[in-house]
């Protein structure tokens, strides 16, 4: 990496710092008001980044020099506002960087001060975990599957044509699957060369959504222990920590339904201003041209935060409290106020302030402060007015942000959601109640699969002798992937399908109490707690509904597990609660059966953590394709080897076949495939030694109007899968050698 590309790569930070600074609320009852700041920096950071890949593309301009200038003009934008914000709410004594630092510091001494121990042992095994993760992230190479396929091959194609015009390919998800995270690694593709650092945009993911469910764990009522605990909750799952170390897609995704979450819950509590509904637009864009299913959870969050807004409209900015009716501060960003709450303050635990967040107004209706008499309906109806020119400015902002996505794919396949082999390969065929309801079950075994093969069996002949029983083939091809068979095993920590037992089980029972109980569980936000319970749960019944069973299956629930991941710390935190109630009890002489019983549901939580803390330290250590010790470890394996992990035996048969054509002198170069075969080794084999891309094209096509390249003008043909379709392709009189998965053929000499 060059010096100039070193200062580039720094550019995203700096510009996500300074629009933290920028953007953090001015309002002092803000909830986690520095999180938030991150949330909209991200939002805002996410969405320059893939509209500027999309502006350039249309001008055919996807280069480093374009990618530069773009680059230093919005980090002096971001840096000026961040000044200017600064100067706008400096003290009149005047404040420096040094002594907001010193203030920062200070803060966060307090806090680990006044932790318990318990606490501290939460935010230091998270804290250790991501940092091991961002120390895997940088010295493992990519090697997950797909990527080698698709998600880093498209990248290649872009850059080496400087456009995102669709290519002739025989594998239809390079052009067809949404590319939000691949436009994210071209950034930085650009900028280094290469593809070390491509792992970071995961583990960036992986950060923003620790923080995006700690905040939406303080909007729900919970305290510093309470986010803690949902930040331990998420931070140890295995799916969690894997894919935190690789380019897969699905921690993106997730982080971006997230900052989704936490930007609508504030919907429940103020009437959104225009900049609130900029950031949910461009969220919800950067979700769906990330990965449409996302918008699983993204449409339920949407529909919560207009029934917030409407309820605010129409109630006048009246809510009432627990004993006294109270000013929701209707006004648009106005006094905050629960909405869908039981009783109390939002975002505040029971028995003292959140040292996370600042304290919230009291409840008395302040003059001047949307106090007195409700407001009259010509108001309300105005309110509504507002509500849903809102609702339609998100849409908008969202398709300014997929649309061109979308077109492109309209114009190539008619339909914007791709060709038929696309719609209909994940998407579920059959909608009737009980074809749902096996998928429902057969998704719920695969994401909660443990090591214990009696229990694994037993529960999957369960579940396929009851499919049978009410009229459903467990292995109907309308409900299930592909030519897949459920079962599979999931235990294993594989970033592509390993299960999530303990996370499940702690965020299914927070779910139910939520639903059933939710004052017990937050007293402070009981019906918002409630609402996003009810979210949590449409969005995981929707996903049920409409994507098929599939092996891979648990990645694609990973944006519903980072949604229900809150529940799960908020019900942890008011079982530690209740128990210290007990404890009281107890040395004053009045304990009972209840108390006891509690004790048990404590013991079993303390054990499911600790499992949790294990489980996440052996996914890093052992997990696959990515390791700490053993074989693969990325210590010891090198960077050849790390990338084949997957497939080992494909390493010395891709470099030989690359080796032998770049002695062919060949340029152009003919590409044979299959829709699941391996393309992205050949553009680093056969690079120049300058980095320069090869001239890689394609001999067959699944894109109607974009036929294939005639073998006879290429210099040299490679070839994976299968020897008889590469066979058929090559001229006559060309030598094909074939070493088990890859081949290569080269013209007489002349």
């Amino acid at each position: 990496m060059s010096a100039a590309g070193s200062l580039l790569v720094a550019a995203p930070l700096v510009a996500v710092l300074s629009l933290a600074v920028a953007l953090r609320p001015a309002r002092p009852d803000t909830v986690a008001p520095l999180r938030l700041a991150v949330v909209r920096a991200a939002v805002v950071t996410g969405a320059f980044a893939v509209l500027t890949v999309e502006l350039l593309g249309a001008l055919r301009l996807l280069t480093l020099p374009a990618f530069a200038v773009t680059w230093l003009i919005f980090v002096a934008a971001t840096v000026t506002a961040a000044g200017w914000r600064r100067r706008r709410t400096a003290a009149p004594t005047g404040s420096g960087a040094a002594r907001d630092l010193a203030a920062v510091r200070a803060r966060l001494t307090d806090r680990w001060r006044t932790a318990g121990r318990g606490e501290r042992l939460l935010a230091g095994t998270v804290g250790g975990l991501v940092l091991v993760e961002l120390l895997i992230a940088l010295l493992a190479e990519p090697n997950n599957f797909d990527s080698q396929t698709y998600h880093l091959p498209k990248v290649e194609h872009w850059v080496a044509q400087g456009s995102l015009e669709f290519w002739p390919t025989a594998i239809h998800r390079q052009v067809t699957i949404p590319p939000g995270a691949e436009y994210l690694l071209l950034h930085l593709r650009l900028f280094t060369g290469g593809d070390a650092l491509h792992n970071l945009v995961q583990w960036a993911a992986g950060v923003g959504c620790l923080l995006a469910v700690a905040r939406i764990t303080a909007q729900l009522g919970g305290g510093r222990r309470a986010q803690l605990l949902t930040a331990f909750v998420l931070g140890t799952t295995p799916m969690v920590a894997l894919q935190a170390t690789s380019t897969q897609t699905d921690l993106v995704c997730a982080a971006w339904v997230a900052c989704v979450a936490t930007l609508a819950l504030d919907g429940l509590r103020r009437r959104a201003g225009v900049g609130t509904l900029l950031l949910l637009g461009a969220a919800t864009g950067l979700t769906a041209v990330t990965k449409t299913s996302g918008l699983i959870g993204v449409g339920p969050l949407l529909l919560l935060w207009g029934i917030g807004q409407l309820r605010l409209a129409y109630l006048g900015g009246i809510v009432r409290g627990a004993d006294r009716d109270r000013r929701a501060g209707a006004r648009v960003d106005g006094p905050a106020r629960p909405a869908l709450v039981g009783a109390g303050r939002v975002g505040l635990p029971t028995g003292g302030a959140d040292p996370v967040a600042p304290p919230a107004a009291d409840d008395v209706a302040r003059p001047g402060a949307g106090g007195g008499a409700p407001e009259p309906p010509g108001s309300r109806a105005g309110g509504v007015a507002r509500t849903v020119a809102g609702s339609v400015l998100v849409v908008l902002v969202a398709l300014l942000v997929v649309g061109p996505f979308l077109a492109r794919v309209q114009a190539e396949f008619g339909h914007p959601l791709g060709p038929p082999r696309l719609r209909e390969s994940i998407p579920m065929e059959r909608h009737d109640p009980p074809s749902v309801l096996v998928n429902a079950l057969r998704i719920g075994h695969t994401a909660l699969d443990t090591p214990l093969a009696p229990v694994r069996a037993g529960t999957a002949d369960a579940i396929m002798a009851g499919a049978r029983a009410i009229g459903v083939d467990p292995q109907d091809r309308a409900i299930t992937f592909g030519r897949e068979t459920f079962p599979v095993p999931s235990w294993y920590p594989d970033e592509d399908r390993v299960a999530f037992p303990l996370a499940g089980a702690l965020a299914l029972v927070g779910a139910a109490l939520a639903l059933a109980r939710p004052a017990r569980v937050s007293p402070t936000a009981a019906g918002a707690l409630r609402g996003y319970a009810i979210v949590v749960v449409t969005a995981v019944a929707l996903h049920a509904a409409m994507i098929k069973w599939q092996p891979w299956g648990n990645r694609l629930l990973l944006y519903a597990l980072v949604l229900a991941a809150p529940l799960a710390g908020l019900w942890l935190d008011s079982l530690f609660r209740r128990r210290l109630a007990s404890e009281s009890e107890s040395a004053s002489g009045s304990s009972s059966a209840s108390g006891r019983r509690r004790s048990v549901a404590v013991g079993l939580a303390v054990a499911m953590l600790a499992g949790s803390a294990l489980a996440g330290v052996l996914a890093l250590s052992y997990g696959f394709p990515r390791r700490l010790v053993g074989a693969g470890s990325v210590f010891t394996t090198s960077e050849w080897d790390t990338r084949f992990l997957r497939r080992p035996q494909w390493a010395d048969e891709f470099r030989a076949a690359a080796d032998a054509v770049r002695a062919s002198g060949a340029r152009r170069i003919g590409l044979v495939q299959q829709n699941d075969n391996w393309e992205y080794p050949w553009w680093l084999l056969l690079r120049d030694a300058d980095g320069r891309p090869p001239e890689l094209v394609a001999l067959q096509s699944v894109l109607p109007d974009r036929p294939p390249a005639d073998p006879a003008s290429t210099d040299a043909i490679v070839c994976t899968g299968t020897r008889k379709v590469c066979a058929d392709l090559v001229p006559s009189g060309w030598t094909l050698t074939w070493r088990g998965y890859v081949g290569y053929a080269l013209p007489p000499p002349r």
